[in-house]
């Protein structure tokens, strides 16, 4: 006697174009897959290289270099009191981390566009990766600050405590810039070739190589949308004392951040849907 036949069941996914809760229980539940892209990246960014993770320091100590030579001892810009060397690599600190973060996170979906086209996992997890990579980078980098102020006798005391909340505006800021780049630069590849650019111009409409002083005052408050403004300014706060950051720029550039981080989920989301076709 035959057996009836028994048709296979198919289980289709497809993205929809809003955010849902199910779709953070589903990222929270394929978490280690984060884990495994971001010790991919650091393992395929330090292999078979001589120096090793001492890139991660002489990349902003040459910067730094350049920096006081070029806006301290030429330009004699100002630095809030403070030897412009150290001056200026606090302020490359948190701009290093994001400009590597940016510009990883932008190309991420393209660089890996197999892993898209081919298997299933949270597609943000890619710019996610790129973003919290540079963290580690971040940490190696920040011991050359700690002898920095050392050397200067500089006592940052208990402004440290505030430290981590600038830094998440970095990440934030980073996390969501990298999220509007990567959906973009599946749809139009012009994104990848200004990307470079477009981080200069960034660079230099942040206070690295400058104080925020140096802002005209009529022009604060548009400045302050940019909130790597918060960030590097409340970064050298808490490490050299210098003055802390207005309470207005820090609403601005924490509101900015936030607003660039939402309105990247929601355009990497609508977008979702087409990563397959055009990679």
């Amino acid at each position: 006697m035959a057996t009836a036949h028994v048709p296979t069941p198919w289980l289709v996914l497809e993205p929809t174009a809003r955010l849902r809760p199910s779709d953070l229980r589903a990222a929270w539940r394929a978490r280690d897959v984060l884990w495994i892209l971001i010790w991919r990246g650091l393992k395929v960014r330090y292999k078979q290289t001589v120096i090793g993770v001492g890139w991660v320091v002489l990349q902003p100590l040459l910067t730094t270099l350049v920096l006081t030579t070029v806006f301290g001892a030429f330009a004699r810009l100002p630095s809030d009191g403070l030897p412009y060397a150290v001056f200026a690599y606090a302020g490359l600190l948190p701009w290093t981390y994001v400009a590597q973060a940016v510009t990883e996170s932008g190309t991420s979906l393209v660089h890996d566009r197999q892993l898209v086209t081919k298997v299933y996992f949270p597609r943000v997890f890619l710019p996610a990766a790129a973003v919290l990579r540079p963290l580690v980078d971040l940490a190696v980098a920040a011991t050359i600050a700690v002898g920095m102020i050392a050397w200067f006798h500089i006592a940052p005391a208990g402004r440290l405590l505030a430290l981590p909340l600038f830094l998440l505006v970095a990440v934030v800021t980073a996390l969501g810039v990298g999220l509007w780049l990567a959906a973009l630069n599946v749809r139009y590849r012009d994104v990848g070739y200004t990307l470079p650019f477009l981080v200069q111009v960034w660079f230099l409409a942040s206070p690295v190589a400058y104080p925020v002083s140096l802002v005209p005052e009529r022009w604060r408050a548009l400045y302050a949308l940019n909130p790597l403004v918060a960030a590097i300014d409340g970064v050298r706060w808490t490490l050299l004392g210098t003055p802390a950051p207005d309470a207005g720029v820090l609403v601005a550039g924490a509101g900015a951040a936030l607003a660039v981080l939402v309105t990247g989920a929601l355009v990497f989301r609508r977008l979702e849907r087409t990563f397959a076709d055009f990679l």
